[in-house]
């Protein structure tokens, strides 16, 4: 189970960005199906070995309770007193289930148009109008200033990504004693495909320099640069270069990026409305 809750965080952190000051993680639409039914996947993985533990619980219960026997003559005067303490703790197996759960938590997330001030009674007094409206237009302000954060941190979180992965993809080939390997091409290619489905603020520089590299250096496999030196020299420079514009895009201030972002998300509202 420790196991199954370790592969769930990880991939979550892995396919999605930390929104809420961690609290929830943001999902792009476009990864939405993929990611869901590996969540299902792990999910069923956890309640079968929740099932497989609550088989073995009271021969597991017995074996723990026979070591605390062991152990308590070595701690206290009284060992009984403290193995009866101990044995009285463990959760009968009918009260089992509630100390287990697997649970994802979904909800769409939109930017609002416009926050409207609830319908309120004739009775209520013009200074509680005029707060709540001032709330109400706070709040909105605040909204899309932390909207226009978190977007901005998504693009150069990607980006920063993208500068990672070649560095550790020079780093393989450079230590490796064959040169280059098909996986170290293919986590390129994974990444490429990854980017396209979680760009959902449309970095369309970061993807074009993407969909370059996978048009000049993903064509040829891992055999043809380890037999040609010209073409592995040209497979490095162009990662170190990707690399460097992918960092040198992550600096610089995204506002017209996150800016069009905006005006795309109005023109969605006003043609969903």
């Amino acid at each position: 189970m420790a196991l199954v809750e370790g592969r769930t965080h990880a991939f979550v952190e892995a396919n999605t960005f930390p929104f809420l000051g961690g609290l929830a993680h943001f999902l792009p639409n476009g990864r939405l199906a993929e990611v869901m039914d590996r969540l299902h996947e792990l999910e069923t993985g956890f309640w079968q070995a929740k099932a497989d533990f609550l088989r073995r619980y009271a021969e597991l219960r017995q074996s723990a309770a026979a070591e605390w026997r062991t152990l308590a003559g070595k701690l206290v005067t009284h060992p009984e007193q403290l193995v009866a303490t101990i044995e009285s703790s463990f959760p009968l197996p009918p009260q089992m289930d509630r100390f287990f759960g697997f649970e994802i938590h979904q909800f769409q997330v939109s930017a609002p148009e416009a926050l409207q001030r609830e319908l309120i009674t004739t009775a209520e007094q013009q200074q509680v109008i005029t707060a709540r409206q001032r709330a109400a237009n706070e709040a909105a302000t605040k909204i899309r200033r932390d909207t226009e954060v978190f977007v901005a941190e998504c693009v150069a979180s990607l980006r920063e990504q993208t500068a990672t992965l070649c560095g550790e993809m020079l780093t393989s080939i450079s230590s490796s004693e064959t040169g280059v390997h098909q996986k170290t091409l293919n986590r390129l290619v994974r990444f490429i495909d990854q980017f396209k489905q979680m760009n959902f603020a449309n970095d369309v520089e970061m993807e074009r320099q993407l969909e370059r590299v996978r048009t000049e250096l993903l064509s040829k496999t891992a055999e043809e640069y380890r037999d040609s030196a010209t073409a592995r020299t040209r497979l490095t420079t162009g990662l170190q270069q990707l690399a460097s514009h992918a960092r040198q895009l992550a600096r610089q201030d995204a506002t017209d990026l996150v800016e069009r972002f905006g005006e795309l998300g109005r023109r969605k509202f006003q043609l969903a409305a």
